[in-house]
């Protein structure tokens, strides 16, 4: 029993150890528990202000939505050659018309009406009638309608009365629908390498000319002979280098008369070289007329 006491009497000094070990142990357990709590309080203090930036930023975003599918699109006057994407889908198109339009436009062509717009663009005529007011032609497309009941009816230049297309005048040329500067320039060009146009039909082979500026032609020029002679091209006697400048022709084709010339002698007629690979046989008709047989 004495022995079992003496494991439990301290000195003054171990006493004084186990009463500071105990202190330290109650100071470590407060700090702990007032951390425990300070901690998940200072966390939800976070994510309370984060919840409530998200939940204002976030009610912005369903104004502005719901803004854009109650606001209509404002229209504003603008030119249908040059609608993007993002335009067309605002306007109202399909895919497919717009990528009607663009197809269109990559080809080098214009949209100059309302009409031409809903032939390419193959959209509703609801749709037609919504947007078409807005259309915005280049001022020398557009022409005083002389109709009130259709005010945004696009009509073609002021045409003048039919002449010789070999004595017109750029400025006379302009005048057509569908010629502009550069237009009129390559026409007077194009007159100069033949010495005069022969027919109306060659107009149709003139870089630049649509089918329609084509029909525009010919309400307001004809072909008419002038004095001016014209030097034919004799296809039997012609080197390399003098057909390869006849306009219709190039050095390929040029290369190749001159060849069967000389396999098989003088051409009997014009119309024998339309069996030369590659020869434009559509302008034939025209050909025979600068060509001479000798």
């Amino acid at each position: 029993m004495n022995k079992l006491k003496s494991y439990f009497m301290f000195s003054s000094g171990q006493r004084n150890g186990i009463f500071v070990l105990i202190l330290i142990v109650l100071v470590l357990q407060l700090v702990i528990f007032n951390f425990n709590k300070l901690i998940p309080k200072a966390e939800h203090q976070e994510r309370s202000y984060s919840n409530l930036k998200w939940l204002s930023f976030q009610s912005k975003i369903d104004s502005l939505k719901s803004t854009s599918k109650n606001q209509e699109y404002k229209l504003q006057p603008f030119n249908p050659n040059y609608i993007s994407d993002y335009k067309g889908y605002m306007l109202g198109m399909s895919l497919e018309e717009i990528d009607r339009l663009h197809k269109f436009r990559e080809e080098g062509r214009f949209i100059n009406s309302i009409s031409d717009f809903k032939k390419v663009t193959n959209v509703s005529d609801s749709l037609l009638n919504k947007i078409s007011p807005y259309f915005k032609f280049p001022d020398w497309v557009v022409a005083k309608s002389t109709s009130k009941k259709d005010q945004h009816q696009f009509f073609e230049k002021n045409k003048i009365e039919r002449k010789n297309i070999n004595e017109a005048s750029k400025e006379e040329l302009m005048k057509v629908y569908g010629i502009g500067d550069k237009l009129s320039d390559i026409i007077l060009k194009d007159k100069e390498k033949f010495g005069e146009f022969v027919t109306i039909e060659q107009l149709k082979y003139v870089w630049g000319i649509t089918p329609e500026t084509f029909e525009n032609i010919t309400k307001s020029f004809f072909v008419e002979r002038t004095q001016t002679p014209i030097t034919k091209l004799k296809i039997n006697e012609a080197s390399t280098k003098e057909l390869s400048q006849f306009p219709y022709f190039n050095y390929k084709i040029a290369k190749e008369i001159v060849t069967q010339r000389s396999m098989n002698g003088s051409f009997a007629k014009v119309e024998d070289l339309t069996k030369i690979n590659n020869f434009p046989v559509e302008k034939i008709e025209i050909i025979v007329l600068y060509l001479e047989i000798n």
